[in-house]
């Protein structure tokens, strides 16, 4: 589930980069999976 979103988020900021569709909410929650991930595998280390 949690890949899933991941890849669904990078899918949708590509796609805003080439389309240019709410390009400042899809770097936004681009950022936030990011955080979301390094915490995650933060803690699981």
């Amino acid at each position: 589930m949690f890949w899933t979103i991941i890849g669904l988020i990078l899918l949708f900021w590509f796609a805003g980069l080439l389309l240019d569709l709410a390009g400042g909410l899809i770097h936004i929650l681009l950022v936030v999976a990011l955080v979301v991930f390094i915490v995650k595998l933060i803690k699981k280390v």
